[in-house]
């Protein structure tokens, strides 16, 4: 009798290992196959309502073992709200992921020399930010006071979780310009015609928008330094087309440089009233430490590099050379 019983035991403690090992590789090993690749788990969700609905959308065969699991192991099946990275997933590390709070990493770029306007529609567009902003209230959203937002925004590459406010992930570009921004006044050259770090931020977004090469910024800031120093317009085609906004299409005419518009640098003198982009680092530096130099010209090669002259005759030349022949 005690044989048998010992046997009836043994029998139906095989059974229950058996049957706990087939649960313990059904929880662990089951892919989840949701046919996307972000969940957005809100404040609140249960793993069992979150479970129904990967059931009802066909992502996993059942959710029993997973139930009678998470009464064993109850602190690992809560869930933090956010948005998570669940490709190539199986179901228990897609629940273990969300029950660390391992959210998705999105990112949003702004491109050295790209306008506040283009900025503005890429922050509609991202995914999992919200657009809290509107473009007539921008001054008084990011505190620039009255200032313009044109050239506040540092050019760099912010990460940001799921549900971010695009005025967050904003203001933590202009607080970087800013920083970058009083750096490099502190670090300017004395006798620079420029009369505030605003001026500099100017200046920077007009040398970004000139340069192709980061080697030339230095040289371009002095053929501006030296206009105006001389009293001479800046005459930059960036600022026109600036100016002409939406009109410009791609092609710059001469009834474009007649036009007066506050940034055409054809017709006024100085400097326009705003930067007409976002500057890098390099542009910043190079506005305030510019190469000493005798240029007052230069012209573009065609390949992202430029011809730089000292006298008008030698200018005109280089423009026979290089843009009326191409």
């Amino acid at each position: 009798m005690i044989r048998y019983l010992l046997f009836a035991m043994v029998l139906v403690s095989t059974i229950l290992i058996y049957i706990g090992y087939s649960l313990f590789e059904k929880v662990h090993n089951e892919p989840l196959s949701l046919g996307k690749q972000y969940v957005q788990v809100d404040s609140g969700e249960t793993f069992t309502r979150l479970c129904a609905k990967w059931q009802s959308e066909h992502a996993l065969s059942s959710c029993l073992p997973y139930k009678v699991y998470s009464k064993l192991f109850p602190s690992r099946f809560t869930l933090k709200a956010g948005v998570y990275d669940l490709s190539s997933h199986t179901v228990f590390s897609a629940i273990t992921k969300i029950n660390k709070g391992i959210k998705a990493d999105f990112t949003f770029t702004i491109i050295e020399g790209e306008s506040y306007q283009s900025i503005f529609e890429k922050l509609k567009s991202s995914e999992f930010l919200v657009f809290d902003v509107q473009e007539i209230d921008v001054n008084q959203h990011f505190q620039f006071g009255n200032a313009h937002p044109e050239g506040w925004l540092f050019p760099e590459t912010y990460h940001y979780e799921g549900g971010t406010k695009a005025s967050s992930l904003i203001a933590r570009a202009h607080g970087k310009m800013k920083r970058l921004l009083d750096e490099t006044w502190a670090q300017r050259d004395p006798k620079i015609p420029l009369n505030n770090k605003y001026e500099a931020l100017i200046l920077a977004s007009i040398i970004e928008k000139e340069s192709g090469t980061a080697a030339e910024r230095s040289m371009i800031s002095s053929v501006f330094h030296n206009r105006l120093n001389k009293g001479m317009r800046l005459q930059t085609d960036p600022t026109v087309i600036y100016g002409l906004g939406e009109r410009f299409d791609g092609d710059i005419k001469r009834v474009h440089l007649r036009e007066y518009t506050p940034y055409n640098t054809y017709r006024i003198d100085g400097l326009p009233p705003t930067p007409i982009a976002m500057p890098s680092k390099d542009a910043l530096l190079a506005a305030v430490k510019p190469k000493s130099t005798e240029y007052f010209y230069f012209v573009s090669k065609g390949n992202g590099e430029h011809h730089f002259s000292i006298t008008l005759k030698e200018h005109n030349k280089a423009v026979r050379k290089y843009i009326l022949k191409r």
